[in-house]
């Protein structure tokens, strides 16, 4: 690695499968270079290789929430999540049934700032809200979008209770506001389990250590 470019702080957010990348952002006279994702430093984090599959980009007014949305496990999708321009609050909520942490929600403002990306793990449910217009998201992730094993609950589920910010300027898709509460998913079998978003991650891990040694 070139001097002076260094590795990314990792912090936990407190869900096990998803974390926080902060750069090491180097700026002079003509502006800033950073490194927004770094295989290796992923890999040496998850324990196995982080496989793309596709990228997406969205766009988003302020007040947009596009969420809470996640891939029924196996395959599940991991994402990792940086914002190119403006700034969002990405909210990551554990949506497996049979987590220590099931239910609960942590959450982190993404910018063109800071630089700051967020990786989600396979089973959990990822959404964000827009700070400013024209907010500017970019998603790397594990698999393609299939839309049969794609599910969402609902942003504003009370028994959630994510505190988004500028609650009254809140703009939804017409899927996100009709999305089930996060009981209704599970009563309607929509969420995936722990165990087996466990068992797949364990089996990502066996096949990338097989492939790279």
């Amino acid at each position: 690695m070139p001097a002076g470019r260094g590795t990314p702080i990792v912090d936990s957010l407190g869900i096990d499968g998803a974390w926080v990348f902060t750069p090491r952002l180097h700026r002079d006279d003509r502006g800033s270079f950073h490194e927004w994702f770094q295989g290796a430093d992923l890999a040496e984090q998850l324990g196995y290789r982080f496989r793309l599959s596709q990228a997406n980009c969205s766009v988003s007014h302020r007040g947009v929430i596009r969420g809470i949305h996640f891939t029924q496990v196996p395959p599940g999708q991991a994402k990792y999540v940086v914002c190119m321009s403006g700034a969002i609050v990405d909210v990551v909520v554990d949506v497996r049934i049979g987590s220590p942490t099931y239910g609960r929600w942590e959450q982190v403002q993404l910018d063109d700032e800071t630089g700051r990306a967020v990786f989600i793990s396979e089973g959990l449910g990822h959404g964000f809200m827009a700070l400013t217009d024209d907010a500017t998201v970019a998603y790397l992730c594990s698999t393609p979008y299939a839309p049969g094993i794609e599910h969402g609950v609902n942003p504003l589920d009370p028994a959630i209770g994510i505190r988004w910010p500028n609650a009254d300027e809140v703009i939804l898709s017409p899927k996100d506001a009709a999305a089930p509460t996060l009981e209704e998913a599970e009563q309607a079998g929509r969420l995936p389990t722990y165990a087996a978003a466990m068992a797949y991650v364990a089996q990502l891990s066996d096949i990338t250590g097989r492939s790279a040694s």
